[in-house]
């Protein structure tokens, strides 16, 4: 047995889940009898387990050189422990001189991956994969971001239903209130809103899919006049009349963290003073990664979010402040996140043959890692979800409930759950 060999032996040997690992020629690595078991198609895998490298052995499996047989929560078990190093510790600048040379290479990458142009093909490579694969495992309302299990004993359906209420209500939304949804999806919260609030909602988006299957459901639901869903860049929205509300759900990640403060000081001229804008997205877990290690980052950036910037919320926050949003409520809903993650993964698991006749085999299988690993980095803390309620202060003392609220929040939580 080779050195290499030896390395992968003793990491097979403290796993929490058996892992037998099958090398070209027949030979065999790990316990005989395995829940789990990794056949490798040529020797090269073979380097990325002694390292621990797990996001470089989701790229071989996608790439087809090692084949996984076992369940999704067996895998993620293991590969949590095959790692060698804190994942949020990947990517943090060096200190001295070298941290801040690291600083502008890092803005400067940020800058040319987020300009409209290439936003537009980064949205269109993940979100127009194919409608009818996503509907295999999201729920009806095709609601892509984290559920909000209000109840222990809830659906994903219904947790859903209860995160687009929870949004609403932090919100404060009234009937005829202008109403905008920034990277809006499939229009789940836009349509929610508009037909439990009464807004006059507006929802944009630079995937050409969802634009379109948002327009058909205004249609059938006789919206139209009510309801408008637009294919745009949140750059090239028009300010002249500023908006009372606004959600961003799953969008900031997307923005760059270059971008990020031109991203906030647009969304606070869209605000009317005293307007309220919920933020929710995904937050790092460490305080200053912007990917995860051991390749994790990597192969999300490659096969699922090109593009896709991690921030830790308290960085957001800073960014946020800046740009003259005062902070009024701060939720984090990071284990709700897993237990969507989880939902999504059983759900494909049971639609694997439809999912294989909907597209390609290797976004299939890339699929199948995201959403199982993704479970697993949000059960971890190495990854978060924050709602950031932020309101646009108008400088008048008399505004809101309280004296020097200066907003529509009432500077107390009754209000979301009554």
């Amino acid at each position: 047995m080779n050195p290499l060999e030896n390395v992968v032996e003793a990491k097979l040997a403290r796993l929490p889940v058996p892992l037998a690992v099958h090398l070209p020629g027949g030979r065999r690595l790990g316990p005989g009898q395995a829940a789990l078991i990794l056949r490798l198609k040529e020797l090269g895998p073979l380097k990325h387990l002694a390292s621990g490298e797990i996001g470089r052995v989701a790229e071989d499996h996608v790439k087809g050189r090692l084949e996984i047989e076992g369940r999704p929560r067996d895998v993620m078990a293991a590969a949590a422990e095959l790692l060698d190093t804190d994942p949020r510790r990947a990517g943090a600048p060096p200190p001295g001189p070298l941290g801040w040379w690291h600083g502008l290479l890092r803005r400067s990458r940020s800058l040319a991956r987020h300009t409209p142009q290439a936003d537009a093909r980064q949205i269109e490579f993940h979100y127009d994969v194919c409608d009818d694969f996503y509907a295999l495992w999201l729920d009806e309302r095709r609601v892509y971001s984290c559920a909000y299990y209000r109840e222990a004993g809830m659906t994903l359906a219904q947790a859903q239903e209860a995160k687009l209420d929870h949004i609403c209500r932090k919100l404060m939304l009234q009937p005829g209130e202008r109403f905008l949804d920034i990277g809006a999806g499939w229009g789940g919260l836009l349509l929610w809103a508009a037909e439990h609030y009464g807004v006059q909602a507006t929802g944009i988006t630079l995937s050409r899919d969802q634009h379109a299957h948002v327009n058909r459901l205004i249609e059938q639901r006789g919206l139209q006049g009510q309801v408008h869903m637009q294919l745009m860049d949140y750059r090239e929205l028009p300010e002249a009349q500023p908006f009372d509300k606004i959600s961003s759900v799953g969008m900031f990640e997307h923005v760059g963290h270059a971008q990020l403060p031109a991203y906030f000081d647009k969304l606070w001229r869209l605000l009317r003073p005293g307007g309220l804008l919920m933020n929710h997205g995904i937050t790092a877990g460490g305080t200053r990664n912007h990917q995860l290690g051991a390749g994790i980052g990597e192969f999300v950036e490659r096969y699922i979010f090109p593009g896709g910037e991690l921030q830790h919320v308290s960085h957001v926050l800073k960014v946020m402040a800046d740009s003259g949003l005062e902070m009024v409520d701060v939720e984090n809903l990071r284990p709700h996140y897993a237990r969507t993650l989880w939902a999504w993964s059983d759900a494909l698991e049971q639609h694997l043959p439809e999912a294989r006749r909907l597209t390609d085999e290797r976004i299939v299988r890339a699929y199948r890692l995201y959403l199982a690993g993704s479970a697993m980095a949000f059960e971890r803390g190495w990854l978060s979800l924050h709602q950031m309620l932020a309101a646009r202060p108008d400088g008048q003392m008399e505004t809101g409930t309280m004296r020097g609220a200066q907003s529509a929040f009432p500077f107390n939580r009754e209000y979301i759950y009554r």
